[in-house]
């Protein structure tokens, strides 16, 4: 049940009514924050994925967790009024598999990952948990820049950020109960 009113006509998706509804302009800002992640980002999308998915875990995002972007990320691209076509031709588009998300909560020793991906993960889950973590650590530094240019570090730090505050907006209250209406009904 939300945490907010959300008349039993906006049921199936109440996110949609949330943000339209109470703050339509930091809703529709939201919006097109999210979708300027999908359509502009560089990083490929088993980065993106791995990043958002391990976000999705700190966050406790019911709805996050469950989207895939093989399956999902069209149809929330195209319902946020963006171009399927420029995300695709912005970057790798090869959705990762079910291994690769049932994996992330063991990215340390599981072998489903490239160094970037890996890299990717340890940032949103530093990002998310401990952000001073990073504030002296010039060895994971180090590792960021051997693996990434500093516009794929602000890009994935844009990222994460985007993730980490809507998917935290969503779980806190309590929006996540219901899949988006992409996403198939659990």
């Amino acid at each position: 049940m939300p945490r907010v009113h959300v008349p039993e006509e906006y049921a199936h998706d109440p996110l949609a009514y949330v943000w339209a509804e109470y703050t339509p302009e930091i809703g529709a800002a939201a919006a097109g924050y999210s979708l300027s992640v999908y359509e502009n980002s560089q990083l490929s999308m088993r980065e993106m994925e791995a990043a958002r998915m391990r976000t999705a875990l700190i966050n406790g995002c019911h709805l996050c967790r469950d989207m895939r972007a093989a399956r999902d990320l069209p149809g929330h691209i195209e319902r946020s009024g963006g171009s399927v076509e420029k995300a695709a031709k912005a970057r790798d588009n090869t959705p990762p598999d079910e291994r690769f998300y049932a994996e992330v909560q063991n990215w340390r020793t599981s072998g489903a990952y490239n160094e970037r991906e890996r890299l990717a993960i340890e940032y949103a889950e530093r990002l998310g948990e401990a952000p001073q973590s990073m504030d002296d650590d010039e060895d994971f530094w180090d590792r960021m820049h051997a693996h990434f240019s500093d516009r794929e570090i602000v890009d994935l730090t844009f990222s994460i950020g985007s993730w980490m505050a809507l998917g935290r907006f969503t779980h806190v209250l309590a929006l996540d109960g219901v899949c988006m209406p992409t996403m198939p009904q659990s």
